[in-house]
């Protein structure tokens, strides 16, 4: 699938084609002359610039009052690849690498950065032949741009580093003669256009947002499953409820449950109680809440995808070169506490009512299993789900309000955001784990429901849900369940 890297992102589903197997990245005319003109202007302008340009004749971060003859400036910038590729830890997943490598190319391609076009194409053909850097998730203090992750994304434009390609990880120095691609020499000013930036986190928390737009919708629809096998009351999903109160999230939410229980014989049985716990009829307040902040981090997110974020800026039609500070990762980092936090709650109240479901209540038998005491039943996969929700909590610790001074205090205010995505990279897909988990009691219980039938929607999603995972009569190993019906949500 093509992705035309002029094109503007309007929302996620424009940057969905980037993760297809087959994308292909078309740079295009109109981004080409971009590139050219503006780093025709800088040649142009450095022929007679006297003042020292931060980045381009000058040192880095505290070393910006030192000059740097004409003649090293292109070692300068290779140098300043080499020294800053310091990422650690965890490998990054390939889909996150291949945002990073895209999100690049798009920033570049406005014009504002100074690179030659053949390095803006190296990046290209990397990713359009399935070339893709070998980068680690720790070492971004998120305000510089990501540095340490972006420059291990840009070895293998010098020969160096590590490259994945055919899911083999191999020197790059061996896929480049395999395609024929030598090593490029940087001119001035690229090694800090290809590593300052806000890709690698801007790379994590796409990624991230577009996993939790697909998990709240689907704790939307086995929180119905939930409410049917607790024998919950569907009056708290009245549409006149929430028109009182009109947050559109909640609103969305109560529809939605509504919608997945018309047609249920359960439902529509007459009741012993006269209301339910919190976590059943509170499920459109607390999904929409999270739902509506996605909407709003979503804004934030694609305005930062359309944006250009290196430093110095080049503005060659005002004849202007400013170092200034569009690398910083502020509003990422903020946003990204903010999904952490969104996500945690779709994942508290998920926890909520499997503890309901498992405690005895409704005339479901304890644990759900048919002899408790013999059997422990659904007793520990609560607990382990409990785990997963407070480690979750813990995660939620905000890291945009951190902040350690660094190049000799220079840069004495960071964002974190690089932290703060790969936190909530854990916290999204803890949820996922934490669903899975309510997925596999609610369709346990349902069975202590029979004869009577949940919704034809929610039947034929219980039905493909037991090609994967049985009724459990008896106690059994139950974190291949578990780990099945994982799988079954990622499908």
């Amino acid at each position: 699938m093509a992705f035309n890297i002029n094109q503007k992102i309007h929302g996620l589903a424009d940057v969905a084609t980037l993760l297809d197997e087959d994308a292909h990245i078309i740079l295009g005319d109109e981004a080409c002359g971009r590139i050219i003109r503006c780093r025709e202007y800088l040649d142009n302008r450095m022929k007679t610039q006297k003042e020292p340009i931060y980045g381009i004749t000058t040192g880095f971060g505290s070393l910006c009052n030192v000059s740097i003859d004409a003649g090293d400036l292109s070692q300068l910038q290779k140098n300043l690849v080499m020294s800053h590729a310091c990422s650690l830890g965890e490998e990054v997943p390939q889909d996150v690498v291949k945002l990073m490598m895209a999100f690049k190319i798009k920033s570049l391609s406005y014009g504002y950065s100074g690179v030659q076009l053949k390095t803006v194409q190296r990046l290209v053909d990397m990713f359009n032949n399935k070339v893709y850097p070998v980068v680690y998730q720790q070492g971004s203090l998120g305000a510089s741009g990501d540095l340490a992750p972006l420059a291990n994304m840009c070895l293998p434009i010098l020969g160096l580093g590590e490259v994945r390609y055919n899911g083999q990880k191999c020197p790059s120095q061996m896929i480049n003669e395999k395609f024929g691609w030598e090593p490029l020499t940087l001119a001035s000013k690229e090694g800090l256009a290809l590593l300052n930036g806000t890709q690698f986190m801007l790379s994590f928390a796409i990624w991230n947002l577009m996993k939790a737009k697909k998990l709240t919708a689907l704790a939307d629809k086995i929180a119905a499953l939930s409410i049917d096998a607790f024998d919950g009351r569907t009056e708290p999903f009245t549409p006149g409820v929430h028109a009182v109160r009109p947050h559109k999230g909640q609103a969305d939410t109560a529809a939605a449950i509504l919608e997945y229980l018309r047609g249920s014989e359960i439902a529509a049985q007459p009741k012993q109680h006269v209301q339910d716990p919190y976590s059943f009829r509170c499920a459109p307040q607390v999904h929409g809440a999270s739902k509506d902040a996605l909407e709003h981090i979503e804004k934030v997110f694609v305005t930062e995808l359309n944006s250009a974020t290196d430093n110095p800026t080049i503005i060659p039609h005002e004849d202007l070169i400013v170092s200034a500070g569009n690398f910083h990762g502020q509003p990422l980092a903020i946003h990204l506490d903010f999904l952490a936090i969104a996500m945690a709650e779709i994942g508290s109240i998920s926890e909520r009512r499997t503890y309901q479901l498992i405690s005895g209540k409704r005339g479901l038998p304890s644990f759900l299993v048919a002899h408790p005491g013999l059997n422990s039943g659904f007793m520990i996969p609560q607990y382990a789900q409990a785990s997963v929700v407070s480690q979750n909590k813990m995660l939620c610790m905000p890291n945009s309000v951190d902040t350690i001074d660094s190049s000799q205090g220079q840069e004495d205010h960071v964002s974190m955001g690089a932290n703060a995505a790969t936190k909530c990279y854990r916290v999204v897909n803890n949820v996922e784990t934490i669903l899975a988990i309510e997925l596999f009691n609610a369709a346990q219980a349902l069975e202590f429901r029979r004869p009577l039938k949940t919704s034809p929607v929610l039947e034929e999603f219980l039905a493909e849900y037991r090609k994967v995972v049985g009724f459990v009569e008896m106690d059994d190993v139950m974190y291949n369940h578990i780990n099945s019906t994982v799988k079954f949500l990622r499908k």
